[in-house]
């Protein structure tokens, strides 16, 4: 039987919401990872929504390396969106 197994190649740091007292400051997070981009952008836009500070990017050996830090999630979400949309065929003239 042949298995096929997909490596993933994509990883998205989440902040962890914070439970009880914690002794001193500090900054918990937890990072899932994913085998396409595409996984990875449903992942990062769920945390997201629920207004979770999310960076992402790719796992070190895969080229071309990629690191989406927070204040680019928003324009990377945007991509995934831009390339789905059905091409604009409305006549102007």
């Amino acid at each position: 039987m042949l298995v096929c197994v997909m490596i993933p190649t994509w990883y998205v740091t989440f902040e962890v919401q914070q439970r009880g007292i914690l002794p001193r400051q500090r900054s918990p997070r937890e990072t899932k990872t994913f085998a396409t981009e595409q996984e990875a952008k449903l992942f990062a836009r769920a945390k997201r929504d629920e207004g979770l500070s999310v960076f992402a990017g790719t796992i070190n050996p895969h080229l071309p390396r990629r690191v989406i830090p927070s204040s680019g999630i928003n324009a990377w979400l945007a991509d995934d969106q831009d390339s789905a949309a059905p091409p604009d065929t409305s006549n102007s003239d």
